[in-house]
């Protein structure tokens, strides 16, 4: 077995970066113009790598104004990290030309798989959990870190089917992977809800067996209703709706346990006025305070008590 490895820093060219510790949403063609002209109060925004892989443009145009104002968070879909092809040398080089450009405070991607050869698929795919992937992802991880000169979270995703050959637990094969790679976590409540009921596990204790401390960054987004071929209900990963309220209640419920980390409003379809997913952000932040609460009044107590 691997040894522990040592932590990897979140830096670009040596200056260290971390998002405020506040609500974000991801940022959408159609609200460039209404954020650059009215400054929202808000902590961040997120942006897919792959919307941004192109020398110029009007994205970038928006994006480079939209950038000096807020910080900003990369987020991945194209590298296929659970993949058992080779990491694509060009698609890797080409998102690291954009992290030099923007130098966002934070990276991650998906535990997942969208590539086979020459074959790219427009999904993310679950990946078994045994000793061979587990060898292949850590690599992958080490590869990208490696190339980057920058710790990135790893996504848990959302799933819909399970492998037989599976040995581990998910939980147990990430928390194994950022021991290994001292990668971060990104911890998507909304899979985790969506991933428990498809497969009839208890999303809480889900939350309780993950690593905690190495938590980066959370993300909430909405989810479809569907019925399997069994009759059972089965939840979509839709990014089209907004958050759900068991969502919302399993988020309180990470934030009790991991602390208060930087929180990410997802909306990639049937994207609403900006104003909407702001609100959503907003409750986000009126969460990570009522957590953050106890702890200041636990320690008020304690030095009275001194």
């Amino acid at each position: 077995m691997n040894a522990p490895a040592p932590s990897v820093p979140d830096t670009v060219g040596g200056a260290a970066r971390t998002l405020p510790v506040r609500g974000g949403v991801g940022l959408k063609p159609e609200h460039f113009r209404e954020i650059l002209a009215t400054g929202p109060d808000i902590g961040f925004f997120e942006i897919h790598a792959e919307n941004y892989m192109v020398d110029g443009g009007p994205f970038h145009h928006y994006l480079s104004r939209i950038r000096e104002r807020y910080p900003l968070s990369i987020h991945g879909v194209g590298l296929s990290i659970g993949g058992e092809s080779p990491l694509d040398a060009k698609h890797l080089d080409r998102l690291a030309m954009l992290l030099a450009r923007y130098q966002p405070e934070s990276f991650s991607e998906h535990l997942a798989w969208a590539s086979h050869g020459d074959v790219f698929l427009n999904d993310l795919l679950p990946v078994p959990y045994h000793a061979e992937t587990l060898a292949r992802v850590c690599d992958h991880v080490d590869q990208v870190q490696d190339r980057l000169r920058r710790r990135m979270l790893l996504e848990n995703p959302a799933t819909y089917v399970e492998f037989a050959a599976s040995t581990m637990a998910e939980t147990g094969f990430i928390a194994e992977v950022v021991r290994r790679t001292g990668c971060g976590l990104l911890l998507d409540v909304s899979n985790v809800y969506v991933a428990c009921v498809n497969h009839h596990r208890d999303p809480y204790a889900y939350i309780d067996s993950l690593p905690a401390d190495a938590v980066g960054q959370i993300h909430l987004a909405g989810f479809a209703r569907d019925i399997d071929a069994a009759g059972d209900p089965l939840l979509i990963d839709s990014h089209g709706a907004p958050v759900a309220q068991v969502v919302w209640d399993l988020y309180r419920h990470a934030l009790a346990r991991v602390g208060p980390v930087p929180t990410l409003i997802e909306r990639d379809n049937d994207i609403p006025a900006f104003a909407v997913l702001l609100a959503e952000a907003h409750q986000a932040e009126r969460s990570m305070r009522e957590a953050a609460a106890p702890s200041i009044v636990e320690s008020l107590s304690c030095g009275i008590c001194a």
